[in-house]
């Protein structure tokens, strides 16, 4: 039976995807003794519901959440259109490439994730993914519009969905694969919406992370490892794959981790280091909802302030 609570985490979780499109703040609490985070959009509802909550009932400090694709959130950093404590992206380099050495000098990497299909069984689609055929196969004859993908130029989740095409059309011999899926499929623009149609019964499958699939409670197809960027024994096989962004940015696949900084001109540059702090520390309420958090997690880049403990 779902009760209130259940009710009141999706009202919370609507107001996050409706607020993440409007580019504002999800906090607005007005205070200073607040911390503020400009996050990769895949990691919403896992900061909105689970790390913010308890990290505001731990410290007292306020948590405020602004949730875009990576590339978005990166650029507004450069243009000085956002000042957040605290940067999270959910590819590594990407965030070294742009705000290096301007904005941050370190960073810790502290999660991991896959990519997969996300699908509701109720499409003709949906009903083939669980019935076990090649999602490749199933993908290719999707009609235009049935499957979503976030898009390529604004976050890491959009290019890993044109990595995945490429490394499948490249494995499987499908000539055209990776061209027709990225011209067929739906681009949403703000990713924390990207399931958004798939509950409505609007989509009916889109590549997705699997802890967006957990946040939103729709199956989940895992695909080998040799595809799902979430094997760092495979990053070579990974690399093979690039997409260029609309601002001339290249991609190469890679696994999919998370990393985050503290902004070197923060305003609350000791309260985001806490925050990280306890990010780091609570290493549950990020695997409880689908992340990763591996023997090799989390690591350091360049030289972390004092009492920030990988």
């Amino acid at each position: 039976m779902r009760g209130d609570d259940d009710r009141s985490t999706a009202s919370r979780r609507a107001v996050v995807a409706a607020i993440g499109g409007l580019g504002l703040g999800a906090g607005c609490l007005g205070s200073d003794d607040r911390v503020q985070i400009l996050s990769a959009g895949s990691l919403a509802v896992v900061l909105e519901d689970h790390v913010g909550p308890a990290f505001e009932e731990e410290t007292g400090i306020a948590y405020e959440g602004e949730y875009h694709g990576a590339n978005a959130v990166m650029r507004m950093v450069e243009d000085g259109s956002k000042h957040p404590d605290v940067v999270i992206s959910a590819d590594v380099e990407l965030l070294r490439d742009r705000l290096y050495p301007d904005h941050a000098d370190w960073d810790v990497e502290f999660a991991a994730n896959e990519v997969g299909i996300a699908y509701t069984p109720e499409t003709e689609p949906g009903a083939r993914l669980e019935d076990g055929d090649p999602w490749y196969d199933v993908l290719e004859d999707a009609d235009e519009g049935e499957l979503a993908i976030s898009d390529p130029d604004l976050d890491p989740l959009g290019y890993r969905a044109v990595h995945l095409f490429e490394l499948a059309e490249r494995e499987y011999g499908l000539d055209g694969f990776r061209d027709a899926m990225v011209e067929r499929a739906y681009h949403e623009p703000n990713e924390p919406q990207l399931l958004s149609g798939i509950e409505a019964g609007n989509r009916a499958c889109a590549v997705a992370y699997r802890n967006m699939a957990v946040d939103h409670d729709v199956p989940f197809l895992e695909l080998p490892d040799a595809y799902n960027f979430g094997t760092p024994e495979y990053a070579d096989r990974y690399a093979e794959a690039s997409y260029t962004t609309d601002e001339g940015y290249e991609t190469k696949g890679s696994p999919t981790v998370y990393n985050a900084t503290v902004r070197r001109d923060a305003d609350r540059a000791e309260v985001g280091q806490q925050f990280l702090s306890f990010l780091l520390e609570n290493r549950t309420l990020l695997e409880e909802q689908g992340l990763r958090r591996g023997e090799s997690l989390p690591r350091a880049h360049g030289e972390l302030p004092e009492g920030i403990e990988p």
